[in-house]
């Protein structure tokens, strides 16, 4: 929901000196996928989330669902 709601704003321009700039929503969404994957690595451990690989295929579709519903009903509203 952050990373939809980030990059919303990302792409109406309400951040003062990016402009309107859906590239970088989505770089920022890539971003975040990365820092809560690296995130869970660290407090579960590697051996449980499966490493780089277990947490990035396996969190991939649920991340990424969620943050375009999210940031297509922050645009949206």
């Amino acid at each position: 929901i952050v990373a939809g709601y980030l990059s919303f704003l990302l792409s109406t321009g309400a951040i003062a000196g990016l402009g309107k700039n859906d590239v970088i929503a989505v770089l920022a969404g890539l971003i975040i996928l990365y820092l809560a994957g690296q995130l869970s690595e660290r407090i579960f451990g590697k051996e449980e989330v499966g490493g780089f690989k277990g947490w990035l295929w396996s969190g991939i579709v649920p991340f990424f669902f969620i943050w375009v519903v999210a940031w297509v009903l922050f645009y949206n509203h």
